[in-house]
């Protein structure tokens, strides 16, 4: 049907948001002949896909399939897998703005040539998009995501993330926290705005929900700052004042700020508290030097300073929480002393959101897959270098 994507698309923009899924199957039977869709969504942990149209799976059909949509979801590329009868099975990822969500499996009468891929490749992109738009207005999506129930922590913290990934011109990010479910003060933030991103990394004091309360707070005093168009030092500044004034200096906020100029590959860094900077370039994993500044909320008035260091094309950053780098298993040297530059190395090949699972995955390995003490955030950036300027701005 040459209207095929336009049908389904205009399809996804009428349907309520908790009914994507089968409006999608719909539109997406009519307009590409297929037989069977399904719609897989990627749990917390990323530890696995699952189904929307039928979560009452798996059956042997959906075990069968998993491995293929992991792969789908690992390589953010259409894998094809062709079965009994000419019939053909598409898996197409489902990611929007670098964000990866799920993946899309498609079950046609026969192999797709590439231009048909390319098409059910659009509808994907679609549903990608109205998937995290109808997250607003409906639980659904949420409820497969979760394979057990999240603490009320949890649930704060999850709501107040920008994403897991996001994907520029320029750079790649992304992130994750552990432990998933129970996850208590610690957090990341991201905003994109021109030639400028804006990372800040927090190590939230104590736990459970007196933690997650007190981040709320810091990262919406920062957001406040940002988007009143405050620097990096002021928006440190007026989390930090915020944060005393309501606890007086009996609690603080270990933080580090981070704010890179995607034009000239330098980054601005207010580093206030424990998150620490590790790069890898080259094969060899290194930290960046910063000087520890005193953490958000300590006194009253505090002030704080910007350093700067540059990044090169192809640098990997990694920002950890003290729950990642200082780990301790009994009897154990700290995960950060040897072992986590070891995992980090090993991401040498993998995009951000591999990297950040691979390092969180060594993490529970070195608890013996115990489950962490403290909270850990990872966060991983890969610098590009700067995009060449378009026609505007060079004339």
């Amino acid at each position: 049907m040459p209207d095929g994507p336009g049908q389904v698309s205009r399809a996804l923009r009428a349907a309520p948001p908790d009914r994507l899924a089968e409006e999608a199957d719909r539109a997406i039977r009519l307009a590409l002949d297929a037989s069977r869709t399904e719609v897989f969504i990627a749990d917390y942990r990323f530890s696995g896909l699952w189904p929307v149209l039928d979560p009452d799976l798996p059956d042997g059909g959906f075990l069968a399939c998993q491995g293929v949509a992991q792969r789908c979801f690992s390589s953010q590329q259409p894998v094809l897998d062709s079965g009994d009868g000419g019939r053909c099975r598409v898996y197409l990822p489902l990611s929007v703005w670098g964000e990866r969500l799920g993946v899309l499996m498609l079950e046609l009468p026969v192999n797709p040539d590439a231009a048909a891929v390319e098409v059910a490749r659009d509808v994907a992109g679609d549903l990608a998009v109205a998937l995290r738009a109808a997250d607003r207005g409906t639980d659904r999506y949420r409820r497969v995501r979760r394979r057990e129930r999240l603490s009320m922590a949890a649930e704060m913290q999850w709501d107040l993330l920008p994403g897991r990934s996001v994907t520029h011109g320029d750079f790649v990010l992304a992130g994750q926290l552990e432990p998933a479910y129970t996850v208590g003060g610690d957090h990341f933030d991201w905003s994109v705005d021109s030639d400028r991103l804006t990372v800040s990394v927090l190590n939230g004091a104590g736990s459970g929900l007196a933690a997650s309360l007190l981040t709320a707070v810091t990262v919406n005093a920062m957001r406040n700052a940002r988007r009143s168009g405050g620097s990096l030092v002021e928006q440190a500044e007026l989390a930090s004042d915020t944060i005393f004034y309501q606890q007086r200096g009996s609690r603080h906020v270990a933080t580090l700020l981070l704010e890179l100029d995607t034009r000239r590959g330098v980054v601005r860094a207010v580093d206030a508290g424990s998150p620490h900077v590790l790069r890898l370039r080259g094969g060899a994993v290194s930290p960046v030097p910063l000087e520890q500044q005193l953490p958000l909320g300590m006194f009253a008035e505090t002030r704080y300073e910007v350093q700067e260091f540059t990044v090169e094309p192809g640098d990997r950053l990694f920002v950890v929480s003290d729950g990642v780098y200082a780990a301790q298993p009994d009897g154990q040297e700290p995960y950060g002393e040897r072992a986590m530059a070891r995992s980090m190395r090993s991401t040498r090949l993998q995009p951000a959101a591999e990297a950040v699972g691979t390092v969180m995955r060594e993490l529970h390995a070195y608890h013996a897959d115990a489950d962490l003490r403290d909270d850990a955030v990872i966060v991983c950036l890969d610098w590009r270098g700067s995009s060449p300027p378009d026609d505007a701005d060079g004339q």
